[in-house]
């Protein structure tokens, strides 16, 4: 509404300024003022159809295609031919026209693929012997990859595509109390990384359209650059072997830096509760590893000393057996 009310303010205006600023009081001069009018209106819509950047990059372009005209008169003034200099002149006005309306073409059409530019230089970067890996959601939501970056385990430029970013602001803004604690979460730690500066980084204005979940851009996306993935998610690692990606995955890491035991070994254990069968109790280290005590029940809620007898890995992760050593046993009347 609002639109169309200032489109019309605009045509009875000029129309108006042009007849009561007495510059032509006939109909040719309303004619002419209508015509401004109308000018302004297609300006008008033809803006509202560009974003700024797009407008910005058009005005470069045509006063950069002005500036090769005048260099070009320049140089063939340079020549020294006055009746070529004479013929040369005499396309002047067309020749600024068609060097400037080029000038804006070519940045228009041009413009687009600076989102390219941008993964130019991270693959240039990468040539130069740094190496890039891109964030998922679920390693920034995770947050163990602040920790591993802070440690200097991981080198080279940390990449968060722009529509992880998104993501994480859709997550963040959820009703649901559970993805917004997710998501809220997500972004402190990217703001933890960006603080840290550890190692670089860059936020990627580049997107995947043609596939609608973020997981599948994130995997399309490290293909083309070349990039690994950091992530904690087994279906991404999997997607990402099979399209040859190569995948950093946390938890993998985590996995490899467990305490290493070996049956015969003697460990301290806290008994937090009773195992499945009799006499058994269960407790866990450190790392969240099941230790499973025989002779264990009778010390629940205690600390104890067991050796231990076998190590079992399972889908889960990693189970430990022992057995309570005999000085920890309690004496039976």
């Amino acid at each position: 509404m609002y639109t169309w009310l200032f489109r019309s303010v605009v045509l009875i205006s000029c129309p108006a300024i042009v007849y009561y600023g007495k510059i032509a009081q006939n109909p040719a001069g309303l004619g002419i003022g209508l015509g401004v009018g109308l000018l302004i209106i297609g300006i008008e819509y033809l803006i509202a159809e560009l974003n700024l950047l797009m407008i910005v990059a058009g005005v470069l372009g045509a006063a950069g295609g002005i500036i090769v005209a005048r260099v070009l008169d320049y140089m063939v003034f340079q020549i020294g031919n006055e009746e070529l200099y004479k013929n040369w002149d005499k396309f002047a006005l067309l020749r600024f026209f068609a060097l400037g309306v080029l000038g804006l073409v070519f940045a228009v059409r041009k413009f687009p693929e600076l989102d390219d530019l941008d993964k130019d230089i991270l693959k240039m970067g990468k040539k130069r012997g740094s190496e890039l890996k891109i964030l998922d959601c679920n390693a920034i939501i995770d947050g163990r990859v602040a920790e591993v970056v802070e440690t200097h385990f991981l080198s080279g430029t940390l990449v968060v595509p722009r529509f992880v970013l998104t993501e994480l602001h859709r997550l963040a803004d959820a009703e649901d109390p559970m993805k917004r604690a997710r998501g809220r979460r997500g972004l402190d730690v990217l703001a933890r990384l960006q603080e840290g500066h550890v190692i670089p980084v860059r936020i990627l204005d580049k997107d995947v359209p043609e596939i609608a979940e973020v997981e599948g851009k994130v995997v399309k996306l490290a293909r083309e650059m070349g990039a690994k993935i950091v992530t904690t998610d087994f279906n991404v690692n999997k997607v990402a072997t099979l399209e040859g990606v190569t995948v950093l995955n946390v938890n993998d890491l985590s996995s490899a830096l467990k305490t290493v035991v070996l049956p015969g070994e003697t460990m301290s254990v806290f008994v937090m509760k009773d195992g499945k069968e009799r006499e058994q109790g269960v407790g866990y280290l450190d790392d969240g590893t099941m230790v499973v005590v025989e002779d264990g029940r009778r010390n629940i809620g205690k600390r104890l000393e067991a050796t231990v007898t076998s190590i079992h890995q399972t889908s889960n992760g990693r189970m430990i057996f022992a057995k309570a050593r005999p000085a920890e046993r309690p004496v039976v009347q």
